[in-house]
């Protein structure tokens, strides 16, 4: 059971038979010693009174722990659990508490332990006094564990965001109806995983240092720090040329579901949350990250990996930006129509234009293979489109069916996995045999969709040891291989 309690001090009962009682045995002590003196002073039988007042004094001592035991007092004693000092919280503040009984007191022997699920919970409540002491009143009465609490300021209210830990049979709808009749409204609720656990600041710091030190994370570190949500960035020039006419003001814009960021390249981020209107707060955090972003300028990891293709050619695959713009367009230009066609489905008519959106981390991570003279042979994109991903290949006439492509689909397929992408596409033309040939090698659930000559093949990621574990070795997996030969 959660047990909520104010931080205040707990005052002892008072008890005003024990005052009584003490107040009597001090008015009888003092009359007793005066007519001792008395006596003492003017009468032949002083020393018989000393002695007798000695015993009376002892008798009642004895009596007065008799009675203070009977009634559970121990004088001078502070209650249990009190230390003496301060409260350790602001007055107000509420601490929750789990346990697996129902009684006021549970030890670990209190009974087995009770199945639970772990929910994701966001309601506003009115910005009163006492408001959230109620609902969470409510949430200790249902079994309830408060693991975290985070508030967002509203003009009309208080948004409180809560991971919990309920009971396994506490279904999404009695909770939601709980709160509401505790004073919640626009409440929403979801399932969480042990991810959820992290606290908000240990998190909000790892997407700042993922985001400092590679330009591509951005992307999908506004998706964790907001949730289930799509982002779209909207270049302020399309590939053809023409103005797209979005262009956020540099402080950004928040229209309840909706966050459009200046982006640091140019354009505009759009990030929709139909579910769930964004806060203040979000929205605060999410351009702190944009700012970030735009401060550090172009990054890109500089890890680079050398391998040895089976006839002995050393390649190096590394990460690609838009500083490898002149090679990428070199490549280009090197390799033949057919080669193009079954990269872009159709002739490319601006390449430096397509390439430089290709290339640019706010769409997606680039992998380019070149060999030992420097000179750029292949490019592998992972391509954010919304929500889903894409994965694209090219790799030049004379160095095809060698195990480039695959080795590169591996890493792509790889990075979708560490970034939790559910799964991948590849938009390919049906006679793109080395294409389909690749997808098969990952040792993936596939799905097959043709329409008119165009084959899109889907692959569901599972949590199975990544494909770019198995090169780090220095050689091009086996699946490589063989689906290049």
């Amino acid at each position: 059971m959660t047990d909520v309690t104010s931080s205040k001090s707990t005052r002892r009962p008072h008890h005003w038979r024990h005052d009584l009682i003490e107040l009597a045995a001090l008015f009888t002590a003092v009359v007793v010693a005066d007519t001792i003196a008395k006596t003492v002073v003017k009468g032949p039988d002083g020393p018989y009174l000393l002695v007798f007042s000695a015993i009376a004094l002892a008798a009642t001592a004895a009596f007065h722990t008799w009675w203070a035991r009977r009634h559970g007092h121990t004088s001078h004693a502070p209650p249990a659990g009190d230390t003496g000092g301060r409260p350790t919280a602001e007055p107000a503040a509420v601490t929750a508490t789990t346990r697996n009984d129902t009684g006021p007191e549970s030890g670990p022997e209190s009974g087995p332990p009770v199945e639970t699920t772990l929910w994701r919970m966001r309601t506003t409540v009115a910005d009163t006094p006492g408001s959230l002491a109620a609902l969470c009143t409510v949430l200790a009465r249902l079994g309830v564990d408060i693991l975290t609490l985070q508030t967002h300021p509203l003009g009309d209210g208080t948004v409180d965001e809560f991971l919990l830990r309920a009971p396994a049979d506490l279904s999404a709808r009695a909770l939601a109806r709980e709160t509401a009749a505790a004073g919640g409204r626009d409440t929403w609720t979801e399932r969480a995983d042990t991810h959820d656990l992290v606290d908000t600041p240990t998190r909000v710091l790892g997407l700042a240092t993922r985001t400092a030190l590679d330009a591509a994370e951005l992307p999908l570190a506004l998706r964790q720090l907001l949730g289930r949500c799509t982002l779209h960035s909207v270049p302020a020039v399309s590939l053809t040329g023409r103005p797209t006419g979005e262009q956020a003001p540099v402080e950004g814009v928040l229209e309840e579901t909706v966050m459009r960021l200046r982006d640091p390249h140019g354009g505009t981020l759009i990030i929709e949350r139909p579910h769930l209107p964004f806060t203040p707060t979000e929205f605060a955090r999410a351009r702190a990250l944009v700012e970030l972003d735009a401060r550090l300028g172009p990054r890109v990891p500089r890890s680079q990996d050398v391998l040895t293709l089976p006839e002995g050619n050393e390649i190096t695959v590394r990460r690609a930006d838009q500083r490898d713009l002149p090679a990428a367009r070199a490549m280009h230009d090197r390799c033949s129509a057919r080669t193009l066609g079954l990269r872009y489905h159709g002739p490319v008519g601006d390449a430096d234009r397509y390439l430089d959106h290709l290339l640019s981390p706010r769409f997606g991570r680039t992998l380019a293979v070149q060999t030992a003279s420097g000179r750029l042979v292949a490019l592998g994109h992972l391509l954010w489109d919304g929500d889903e991903t894409e994965v694209a290949l090219m790799v030049e006439d004379d160095w095809q069916r060698r195990g480039i492509g695959s080795e590169l689909l591996g890493r792509l397929v790889a990075m979708a996995e560490e970034t939790g992408c559910d799964s991948v596409y590849a938009v390919t033309q049906s006679s793109n045999t080395g294409m389909v040939a690749a997808m098969r090698a990952l040792n993936l659930p596939l799905d097959y969709q043709i329409e008119e000559g165009t084959l899109v093949i889907t692959a569901r990621l599972a949590p199975a040891p990544r494909p770019a574990d198995r090169t780090r070795q220095g050689q091009p997996s086996e699946g490589a291989r063989r689906a290049e030969r």
